[in-house]
């Protein structure tokens, strides 16, 4: 979710937590896991659209920002099926599929790759296609730098993923000072600053995957967005946290001053504004969907039947599994425990204390590219 060039010092920093353990992102995305499948209608539509109009004989499909875990074979799984449904419903033979996995090159992609044979198997069981017509490989690299060459791409999907920065939007400033992201009491100057680079990173990315799809070529992008309602945000409350923590002198102000999240939530019409000011892509579909924190926490259980603590502690997991690599390179690693337990007392507060109501946004997006 890095960038290249200049924003090449956050590519070591910005990766979820490797591996299966307990605190691993594999075990803690079943919230990502649940955006997948709300979303999965604009999936459909965009493979609809681009099977009936340009089908493919080997459909290569990438999935930036892919991570670690299930999700990323979801994706696959579910694009098989798609694309299965829609060439019986045309009477088009089913193609070859081609997949690459992308993110930075620290992410954990072996975890990933040593599920693959029981991926396999599990699909051919279910004749989804034949033997030897799904390659899997991975392309590491910076989705905010070109990942594959011109026209060669029927589409892109990316999950979670482009509230990412490229880099720190307030390097250097000091306008946000004891603070590490957007928060109600920053000066007006913070957001401007984070819309700025936010504006200058999605036009990139838009400029640069219109260059590697082929004509007819889509993307079905999935990340968080701003419902433009005044509301607490996960970022600014880890911010608050770590502004407790500084004054309390458990953090350096050295390092509390030099440190800001490389997030932004961007609202339907500030990306309705890139697209269309950056010129490559026709929106075929622009959607915003509000669910609570605590919605698609558990696997194994209705979220409505877990008791607020239990669901506080399931939030905090999930923050740790996306935020403990960058926090423990820039704070320590023992700085995330307490981050984590005094998120953990925080939610309980808003939730149960404080009856705030608790809810992010996600937009959703079907892009085609512009002949």
């Amino acid at each position: 979710m890095a960038s290249s060039g200049a924003s090449d010092r956050r590519e070591l920093l910005v990766h979820m937590n490797a591996g299966k353990g307990e605190s691993s992102y594999a075990n803690n995305s079943s919230l990502q896991k649940n955006l997948i499948l709300k979303a999965k209608h604009i999936l459909e539509e965009t493979i609809t659209r681009l099977c009936s109009y340009y089908p493919p004989n080997c459909m290569k499909v990438a999935d930036l920002g892919c991570s670690v875990g299930p999700n990323a074979l979801l994706l696959i799984s579910n694009v098989i099926n798609i694309v299965d449904t829609v060439c019986t419903r045309l009477n088009h033979e089913l193609p070859t599929f081609q997949f690459y996995l992308n993110d930075l090159f620290e992410n954990d992609f072996n975890t990933t790759f040593k599920s693959l044979p029981d991926f396999y198997t599990k699909v051919l069981q279910e004749k989804r296609c034949r033997s030897g017509s799904c390659f899997i490989n991975a392309t590491p690299g910076s989705f905010y730098g070109r990942l594959f060459p011109s026209n060669s791409i029927n589409l892109f999907h990316s999950s979670n993923s482009l509230h990412w920065l490229s880099q720190d939007p307030l390097l250097g400033s000091s306008l946000n000072k004891g603070h590490c992201h957007i928060v109600s009491t920053s000066p007006p100057e913070v957001y401007k600053a984070y819309l700025t680079q936010f504006q200058q990173d999605f036009k990139l990315f838009l400029k640069l995957r219109s260059e590697e799809l082929v004509s007819g070529g889509a993307m079905a992008l999935l990340f968080l967005g701003n419902q433009e309602n005044p509301r607490i945000t996960g970022w600014e409350l880890i911010s608050l946290i770590l502004n407790e923590m500084f004054l309390e002198g458990l953090i350096e102000e050295e390092k509390m001053d030099s440190f800001n999240i490389p997030v932004y939530e961007p609202t339907v019409e500030e990306i309705r504004h890139v697209i269309e000011e950056e010129g490559s892509f026709f929106i075929q579909q622009l959607e915003i969907l509000v669910l609570p924190w605590d919605k698609g926490l558990s696997e194994w259980s209705d979220d409505s039947s877990l008791d607020g603590s239990i669901k506080a502690e399931l939030m905090a997991k999930h923050v740790r599994a996306i935020m403990e690599p960058l926090l423990s390179t820039k704070f320590g690693e023992e700085v995330i425990t307490e981050v984590s337990m005094r998120y953990q007392k925080k939610v309980v507060q808003l939730m149960q204390v404080e009856k705030e109501k608790l809810e992010f946004a996600t937009l959703m997006i079907s892009l085609t590219k512009n002949a």
